[in-house]
């Protein structure tokens, strides 16, 4: 069995970037640091409620992360346990970790959408879209060396961008990361992917904005007379729909 290394052996860069970590990071490092490792469920007894972030919020911060699947935890379940690797690999990239984009880009971003959510096609102003990375952050990371590329972000709506943050963290890979399967996802590319989260499924995000709003309200009137929850309703009506397209064809 390969021996860890000891502590004396990491740079005292990274003792420094341990004792400015931020928030929740502070708890993954000083654990692991103390215990050689944290597992999920280590992490989850201290108040960390959603352990596979640890990774991120330490990567983010400066200091590499590794994540492998250990032992049982109390229910038998298997989990991961997360350790710092070896002496030379453990900085990743600037102190400051993650580095915010110029406004200029994000700006960028925004107008090439012409204001619309890639998510879920509703119209915001500027102030509320966000330019996003495509494949999240956490799994590819930023390159220093290489220009920012228009193809790589899409503007989403502040809504959106939560409930992409949300599924993306728990979707099995997120924790022994893929970049090639993040990008056929339906969060990295709405308009030709081949899954959602490892799922073989399909979504469709609807906004309906201004005068639409009577139209969606008369389909939630109509939904309640049919006794129908109103994503069911509405399947029900595009299945008729293009059925009837098809008898006609």
């Amino acid at each position: 069995m390969k021996s860890t290394p000891a502590w004396s052996a990491y740079p005292q860069e990274f003792f420094a970037r341990l004792r400015d970590l931020r928030g929740r990071a502070r708890i993954v490092g000083w654990m692991i640091l103390e215990e050689g490792s944290a597992s999920t469920q280590a992490l989850q007894d201290n108040g960390y409620s959603h352990p596979p972030r640890a990774k991120q919020d330490l990567q983010e911060q400066g200091i590499a992360v590794l994540c492998t699947i250990g032992y049982n935890d109390r229910n038998g379940r298997r989990m991961a346990v997360y350790s710092f690797p070896s002496p030379e690999a453990v900085l990743k990239g600037p102190r400051s970790g993650r580095v915010a984009l110029p406004k200029a880009f994000t700006d960028h971003v925004k107008a090439a959408a012409h204001g619309r959510c890639a998510l879920c096609a509703g119209i915001f102003d500027p102030t509320g879209l966000q330019a996003d990375h495509r494949v999240p952050y956490a799994i590819v990371g930023d390159d220093p060396n290489s220009d920012l590329r228009l193809s790589e972000f899409m503007a989403v709506c502040r809504s959106c961008n939560r409930a992409k943050s949300w599924t993306c963290e728990h979707c099995p890979n997120w924790t022994d990361p893929d970049p090639e399967l993040c990008a056929t996802c339906y969060w990295a590319s709405p308009t030709d992917y081949t899954h959602i989260s490892t799922l073989v499924i399909r979504r469709l995000d609807l906004t309906w904005q201004g005068p639409e709003i009577d139209d969606f309200q008369l389909l939630q009137l109509l939904a309640q007379q049919a006794s129908s929850p109103l994503p069911e309703y509405v399947k029900h009506l595009l299945a008729n729909h293009i059925r009837k397209g098809q008898g006609s064809g």
